[in-house]
This record gives C-alpha cells, sequence and structure tokens, in this order.
C-alpha cells in the first residue's frame, strides 16, 4: 500500500499576525518545500531545514491544523509528525513555521491585523489590543489562577542589580505601555504588571484587588506612580483606565524596597525549556532564575512554580475534572456505538470513569479470543487513584485495549462497577475466560457478574503472596525453591506432574504444601483449569499499555485519557497497515510456532489405536483424538495449536495442520480485530459543554497526592528477589569478603 506524502511548506525569517476573528497568518521571511510522509523521523526533517535556511541553531517547528487557525501545535517528536500527517486529511499540503531558540528568546510576538507588523510592542495610544508572544499560544485552556493562589513571596536582589535585571528589561520594559491597553484577564494583567515591575525596578502593593477592578501603587512611601483597571462592561476583558507613569522615588530607594516574585511568572518563564527537558529539577530552576534575573527562590517557590508551569503546557488539573462530562460526551458522540460513563459522589465530586471505545468493541468481538485480562495501575497525578484495564490479546499476542477506567481506589466496589460497565459494553454471549488477581473482591464480582465465567487467578499475584507469606520463616535461597516449584505446578498439564512439583514443596515445608493446596489450583493450574487461556497465566499482559499510562502520570485527567486513546488510535492504524503485508495463512508469532511444532513432529512415530484415535511414540507415548482436537498432553488444548504429536498424526493421516488451529490464529480474523478505527475527539469542542452535560458539575476529588516523595517501592515478587549477599571467604551469608571477619 503506498504510503501517503504530503508536501511541506517550511517558513521562517517572518513573523505572526493576527485577525479580528483570531485566526494567525504568517507574513514575511523565506519559504523552502519538502516532502514528508509517515515514515519521516523529525531529526531528519530539521537536518533538512537547517539544509534550507543555513542556520544549525536549535528550532522549534509549529503548524496549524486546517480547522484551527488560531491555536500553533509544536511538533516535539516523531509521533507529533505522524500525527500531523493523520490530522491533515485529504490536504496535500501543509505550512511548517520554523522558529529559532534565538527569535523564541527575544519573544517573538504576534501582532493585531489592524497595526503595522514591525512593532510588537503598542504604544500606550495605539490602540486596545495588546500583543500576544508566541510562546504564550497553547490548545490547552489557559490556567486561571484565583487571587488567593497568587500569595506573592519577597525575593532578594544578589550581585549588580542593573546586570540582573538587564534580560528582564529587555523583554518586559514595555508589557504594561499605558491607558485604554486591555488584557483578556486579571491575571494576564498581573502577570503582565510583574513583568513591568521587575524590569523597570519597583515594588508595588494594591490597594484594591477584587474580581473586576484592581488599583496598585508604587510601595515607596509619598510616590504618584499609580494604575487603575477594570473589566469592560459586558465582556471579559480588562482595560487599563487611569495610570499615573512617572516615580518620584529613587531607584535605589525603589530597589531596597524590595521585590515580589510570584510562582506564575516563574512558570511562564520556565514552562518552554520544561516542554523540552520534563526532568527540570527545581534546584535548577532556582538557579537559572537566580543566574538569569537576580531572583533568589527557596526550592517550595521552585517546585510550585514547575507545577504551575506543567498546568501552562498541559492544562489546569481542577478544570480538568469540570470538562469531564462534556468530554464523555464528545467521545460518543465522534465515535458512535462508544462508553464513556461518568459518576460523582453526592457533593459532586470525581468518583469513577470508564471508557470503551467501539473500536475495541467490535475488535475484541470480532477478532479476539474470548480471554480478558483485568488488572490496575496506581495513577501518580494530582488527585491520585487507579486505573482499571480490561486487556484482550489479538491473534499475534499482543495487547489489545478493550476498556479501561479511573477509579478513587481499587477496591471491591469500584471493582464491581467496572465489570458492571464492561459487560454492557461488551455484551458477548460467549463464555468469557479471565485471567485476574484473587484479591480485592474480584472473585465475587466475576463470578456475580459474569456468569459461568472462567476465572484464572493471577500467578504473578500469587506467588507474591505465598512469598509474603513465607517471608520470615524461610531463608531466601528456601523461598526461591518453593516458588519455582510453584510456578512448575502451575504450568504442568498433568495431574501426575502437578502432584510432583508440589510433593517437592511439602518436602521442604508442610506449611507451604498447605498454602497451595488451599489456594484453589483449579483456578490457577494447567492440570485442572476449565477455561482457555492460552497459556496466559499472569494478568500483566498489558505492559505495552502500561508503558503509556506511565508517560501520563502528569497530566490532567482528560489529556490523561486523550493521550491514551490517541496511542490506541495509532496502533489500530499501524497494525491494520502492518497486516495488510501478511501472505501467510496465521499471523507471524503462531506461523513461527507451528513449524516448530512441526519440525519436533518429524521424530515420533504415529500408531493407530482406535476409530479417529492415534497412539504417538516419542520421549512419552501421547493420545491424539483428531475430531475432538485433543492430546494427552495437553498443549493443543492450551495452545490452541496442534502440538508435536497432533502435527505427526495429521501428516500421517494426510491432513494440513492449518484447518486445526483456532481461527483466532488466522490473519483474516487479525484484520477483523483491527478492521474499525478510532476517530479523533477535538480539544476545542471540549471547551463548549454539550446540553446534555450542562447541568453536570463535577469537582476533582478529595483524596491529594501527599507530601513528600512518591514512593517508589514495588512489591517483592519472586522474579525481583534479591540474591543473598554471600562472602567468598567463608561462605556465609550477610557480609563479603571486604568486611569479613573470620580469621
Amino acid at each position: 500500500m503506498a504510503t501517503k506524502k504530503v508536501i511541506a511548506i517550511c517558513q521562517s525569517g517572518g513573523e505572526f499576525v493576527t485577525s479580528t476573528d483570531g485566526s494567525l497568518a504568517y507574513q514575511g521571511g523565506e519559504a523552502y518545500a519538502t516532502d514528508i510522509d509517515l515514515q519521516t523521523k523529525l531529526t531528519d526533517l530539521k537536518s533538512e531545514v537547517a539544509d534550507m535556511f543555513g542556520k544549525t541553531d536549535s528550532m522549534i517547528i509549529k503548524y496549524l491544523l486546517p480547522s484551527n487557525k488560531k491555536t500553533l501545535i509544536t511538533i516535539a517528536k516523531d509521533k507529533d509528525l505522524q500525527r500531523m500527517i493523520n490530522y491533515l486529511g485529504d490536504a496535500g499540503t501543509v505550512d511548517l513555521f520554523i522558529i529559532y531558540e534565538e527569535a523564541a528568546a527575544q519573544n517573538t510576538s504576534i501582532v493585531p491585523r489592524s497595526r503595522s507588523s514591525k512593532k510588537t510592542v503598542p504604544e500606550a495610544s495605539a490602540g486596545p489590543l495588546v500583543d500576544v508572544p508566541v510562546d504564550t499560544v497553547h490548545p490547552v485552556t489557559r490556567l486561571d489562577v484565583s487571587v488567593a493562589a497568587r500569595k506573592r513571596v519577597p525575593y532578594v536582589l544578589t550581585g549588580t542589580d542593573d546586570e540582573k535585571l538587564r534580560k528582564a528589561a529587555q523583554q518586559w520594559e514595555n508589557t504594561i505601555t499605558g491607558i485604554n491597553q486591555r488584557f483578556r484577564s486579571l491575571s494576564e494583567f498581573r502577570e503582565a504588571l510583574h513583568k513591568y515591575s521587575i524590569a523597570h525596578g519597583f515594588a508595588y502593593k494594591c490597594k484594591k484587588n477584587d474580581a473586576h477592578r484592581v488599583t496598585v501603587k508604587c510601595k515607596s512611601e509619598g510616590c504618584p506612580w499609580k494604575i487603575y483597571v477594570s473589566r469592560l462592561a459586558t465582556t471579559q476583558l480588562i482595560c487599563i483606565k487611569k495610570m499615573i507613569p512617572e516615580h518620584t522615588c529613587e531607584g535605589a530607594a525603589r530597589i531596597k524596597a524590595g521585590y515580589r516574585s510570584t510562582r506564575g511568572w516563574v512558570g511562564n518563564i520556565i514552562k518552554e525549556k520544561l516542554k523540552v527537558s520534563p526532568d527540570y529539577k527545581p534546584r535548577d530552576i532556582a538557579d537559572d532564575i537566580k543566574r538569569e534575573y537576580g531572583v533568589e527562590l527557596n526550592y517550595s517557590q521552585a517546585w510550585r512554580a514547575k507545577e504551575i508551569a506543567k498546568e501552562l503546557l498541559k492544562g489546569s488539573y481542577k478544570q480538568s475534572y469540570t470538562q469531564l462530562p462534556s468530554f464523555c460526551e464528545n467521545i460518543k458522540e465522534t465515535n458512535p456505538g462508544s462508553f464513556a460513563t461518568l459518576t460523582t459522589k453526592e457533593d459532586s465530586s470525581f468518583h469513577r470513569l470508564f471508557v470503551s471505545f467501539h473500536a475495541s468493541i467490535s475488535g475484541f468481538q470480532q477478532g479476539c479470543r474470548p480471554l480478558l485480562f483485568l488488572a490496575s495501575s496506581f495513577l501518580n497525578t494530582k488527585y491520585q487513584g487507579e486505573l482499571l484495564t480490561a486487556m484482550a490479546a489479538d491473534g499475534d499476542d499482543r495487547v489489545f485495549p478493550v476498556a479501561f477506567g479511573v477509579v478513587d481506589s481499587e477496591n471491591e466496589e469500584n471493582w464491581h462497577w467496572f465489570l458492571q460497565e464492561l459487560k454492557s459494553a461488551i455484551s458477548n454471549s460467549q463464555q468469557i475466560t479471565f485471567v485476574a488477581d484473587f484479591q480485592n473482591g474480584l472473585k465475587q464480582s466475576l463470578a456475580e457478574i459474569f456468569e459461568n465465567c472462567y476465572h484464572g487467578y493471577c500467578l504473578r499475584h500469587l506467588a507474591e503472596k505465598l512469598n509474603k507469606d513465607l517471608k520470615g520463616q524461610f531463608s531466601h535461597e528456601q523461598r526461591h525453591l518453593i516458588i519455582n516449584d510453584f510456578y512448575a505446578a502451575a504450568y504442568a498439564t498433568k495431574p501426575d506432574t502437578f502432584a510432583r512439583c508440589i510433593d517437592n514443596i511439602k518436602n521442604m515445608s508442610f506449611e507451604a504444601y498447605n498454602w497451595v493446596l488451599q489456594s484453589e489450583p483449579k483456578h490457577w493450574s494447567n492440570a485442572f483449569f476449565g477455561g482457555a487461556r492460552y497459556n496466559h497465566l499472569t494478568s500483566d499482559f498489558g505492559q505495552e499499555f502500561y508503558s503509556w499510562v506511565s508517560e501520563t502520570h502528569d497530566l490532567p485527567i482528560i489529556h490523561m485519557v486523550d493521550v491514551l486513546r490517541c496511542n490506541m488510535m495509532e496502533t489500530i492504524y499501524s497494525r491494520r497497515v502492518e497486516s495488510n503485508q501478511w501472505t501467510t495463512k496465521l499471523v507471524p508469532l503462531k506461523e513461527e510456532m507451528l513449524r516448530k511444532e512441526t519440525s519436533a513432529a518429524q521424530s515420533l512415530q504415529v500408531l493407530l489405536s482406535q476409530s479417529g484415535t492415534y497412539e504417538v511414540c516419542g520421549e512419552s507415548i501421547e493420545m491424539v483424538n483428531v475430531d475432538a482436537w485433543e492430546c494427552s498432553c495437553k498443549g493443543w488444548q492450551i495452545t490452541g495449536l496442534p502440538c508435536c504429536h497432533a502435527v505427526a498424526v495429521l501428516e500421517c493421516i494426510v491432513r494440513s495442520p492449518y484447518d486445526y488451529c483456532s481461527r483466532y490464529f488466522t490473519v483474516d480474523s487479525y484484520r477483523l480485530t483491527y478492521v474499525e478505527s478510532i476517530r479523533p475527539v477535538s480539544n476545542d469542542e471540549v471547551l463548549f459543554l454539550g446540553e446534555s452535560a450542562r447541568s453536570v458539575t463535577v469537582t476533582p476529588p478529595s483524596t491529594k497526592r501527599p507530601p513528600g516523595r512518591p514512593k517508589l517501592k514495588q512489591v517483592e515478587s519472586e522474579d525481583a528477589m534479591k540474591r543473598p549477599l554471600q562472602c567468598s571467604k567463608c561462605k556465609e551469608q550477610g557480609h563479603n569478603r571486604k568486611t569479613c571477619k573470620s580469621l
């Protein structure tokens, strides 16, 4: 299938202008053309652009969506470039705007079309609008910090004051221009005022400060400098009504009067650097601000400034919850047949969210095995919570997300609710096998909601509990041997093999032996399990999905869900394209597995035992029933593919092994899994509540992230158990050769 190509018109050296309706246009500069496609890497594009314009400095690449000429979107990684091509639809060209860091540092401005494009800062009497820097444009809703949250903390100037303030003066000396200057909000005015005071070296105080008007005076006693702003009638615009621009206090007196520092303006300064370096540490922030602006911040101020910068880049955590009702409606409108359910508590605070896209539901029903993995993942966000997931396995044993939900905690009540929503979404009449933990009420909820389903206990969770229960009673080495035998018992396909494994455990510990017997082997051992797990014994199957989740931990809830949606959308598309190139009957993984079984079958001898049943001799003697698709080794039943014994029989009676493979492993079924697409959910539409969501108000949950560094230590599993420290000299444990005290 041909890859779509797009002609990219690369423009640099000009400037942005904005029309009265807020749409952006680029004027001046040079323009070059190049072609890009879905395989184009961002590094290659940047290299080609650098050759075009003869600049090798670090560059920022932005573009405008065809349907939205008001928001500049940054291309920061390969996925951003691929998304842009997908978003363009049938458009054959796209305008790319190349901004070099040198230009960005000079605060390139967007100029109203009604003014001369040569002015980046309006004169006091030039008109009512204020210029908006390119760096402040962002597709996410602007953060509007309340007065109560904007308490200012004094900071100290160090070094030579003029030198320290030079950068601030260059950037901010004209953020306040005079009477009739307008701002979009009071928070924008306060930010401009604070930058202005830093650039001109004076401190100020608010005489009046409410939601409609602000009066500000110079802090020096007797100085006439003053500004009065108020909201324009019937609008949200803030306008400077009065201003006395002269100071009578001397510069030294103004400096000694002290300055104010807010987390907000520091957040504005560092947000672009934070976008490039997400691991920008508070200590480094404080050092950079002191070096560049002469402002000393303590660790707490720098940390809070980083949090505000993150919200400026990614949106407000609090506002994201208020937009959830509209977001859920938007999912169902743009992806008909999808489920997006939101519940709140009595105080209207967030409680639960369930999301399942129609493409996921359809793919599971048409092409996936009736097998679901249930798991949870802790969300280390501002308001914490748990992500509950239901994952399927496609024919090639790759994760296929069916549904996910956000809840305040992992407990029986929330799992019960999630499973009820899941049943409504998939409405599958087939008997489903679940692989899930045996705790947190899942055992009872599954039996109640999905009648006659099979529940395979997650082997990893069982092993962790066994290891924990044995800790303190046995040495590390003994526990390791017990858990190895426990795993061997789980994978054993025959009852006699299972018995030998647990007898080994009994020889080491009768208590551990009883623990294994009481853990209901019929729910986890291959020898006794009645459902079809296809040899998947743990619930943490969806590691690829959880890696997506780990990248969204610091995002507001709406953007977290949307990032997961985008990853799912791209995965479905890429796997559909990939499978169109396959020419085999089975998917690649199963094709290779069948090839290995066919190779192993060459050394086996087949004897006819009775009608339809064959005896196969090799290292062991197994019975194969072709009509029932069964082998006494249980390999055929467990994997869904003919085992080597079955392949030997099929070749002997001249039948094709492909006709005896589970239909879920065929390329045709795989393509059915990915036949439907997840459609984009526009961020702009989220800002406008639909009729059904207008009356719903959602506030953040009461749970907040606890103070201090998050605890990253995981429960010790049998795979992660550390090797005991053993001395190579005396052979005793607990120390090494260097610290050995023996003679």
